[in-house]
């Protein structure tokens, strides 16, 4: 950038028709110091980065907007508080261009949504933030009575001395435990090594099983729902039928009759399967196989004459 660039960008250029009676660069250009910023300064208004001071709701397509967030904001004087002046900002919100006017509230120190946004309200419980809830505006101006600031005075301090035995105590066990922090290693591992012992043997004993998961330790709560289980008579009945034929039955059992004609049928079916490759010619027949397929043909031939 040259010497003369840089210095109308930085506003030092001072054009050969200017002189110093027409005052600043600014009021010589006719424009504002702000540029755009101040183009309706003429009405009070100054477009300013406002950021949100918390969570809202659009008014327009009901979206969240964060706090955080920032705008190009139109900020004017709306009137005062005492001395104070109480300031508007108006701006659109980028999901659906609709219009949010926000007022500071200098008597609340803080901002009031006038229209186009609705504040998202969030409500916790003090225990479970773990804080301390602070005084109500009526206790506030309760205290400024020196009276009732002496009387609750004496209420704090009586909570303070029940309160005192149970910190001292919590303070003490905190520093006992916190005092060795070797110790304190120690005692933690040891701990996870028995717990990786005990995940193994369960794991083994699982397998055993045959189980795919890890069975957790037993109970006595486990020992006494399984103790109330009650099957059913029947079963225990056909359970006992079942053990009984079990325990009568021979180890060593002969074999029955229908046993003996499936091996009857199957020897059958070897000799046919037998046959057929010696009538097709793949085997060729030894002597004893000959005889006894000349055989065979002999008894069916004479079984086909008798039935003729």
């Amino acid at each position: 950038m040259s010497s003369l660039a840089a210095a109308r960008a930085d506003n030092f250029y001072y054009p050969p028709e200017w002189t110093p009676d027409q005052g600043s660069l600014n009021k010589f250009h006719g424009q504002h110091a702000l540029r755009e910023r101040a183009k309706k300064i003429d009405q009070g208004i100054l477009v300013i980065r406002f950021e949100m001071p918390f969570n809202i709701w659009c008014g327009g397509c009901n979206s969240m907007i964060g706090k955080g967030v920032r705008f190009n904001a139109e900020k004017k004087q709306v009137g005062n508080y005492y001395s104070t002046k109480i300031w508007s900002f108006t701006m659109k919100s980028a999901c659906c261009q609709n219009e949010i006017v926000i007022h500071t509230d200098p008597k609340n120190c803080e901002y009031v949504i006038i229209s186009g946004a609705q504040k998202k309200t969030e409500d916790y419980d003090v225990e479970d933030a773990e804080t301390f809830e602070l005084p109500a505006a009526e206790e506030r101006g309760k205290l400024a009575d020196p009276f009732y600031r002496l009387e609750h005075q004496e209420e704090d301090l009586q909570k303070k001395k029940q309160a005192e035995p149970v910190l001292v105590r919590l303070q003490r066990v905190s520093d006992s435990r916190h005092s060795d922090d070797y110790s304190l290693n120690k005692a933690l591992r040891s701990r996870l090594r028995s717990q990786k012992k005990r995940v193994v043997e369960e794991e083994v004993a699982s397998a055993k099983m045959g189980l795919a998961v890890r069975l957790l330790p037993r109970s006595e709560e486990d020992d006494s729902e399984a103790k109330r289980v009650k099957f059913p008579s029947k079963f225990e009945k056909s359970r006992k039928d079942k053990r009984a034929l079990i325990k009568a039955a021979s180890i060593f059992p002969n074999a029955s009759g229908s046993s003996r004609m499936e091996l009857e049928l199957k020897r059958r079916k070897i000799k046919a399967s037998v046959a057929t490759k010696l009538l097709s010619g793949s085997v060729k027949p030894s002597s004893w196989s000959q005889s006894s397929f000349t055989r065979a043909i002999n008894k069916g031939t004479t079984v086909t004459a008798r039935k003729m």
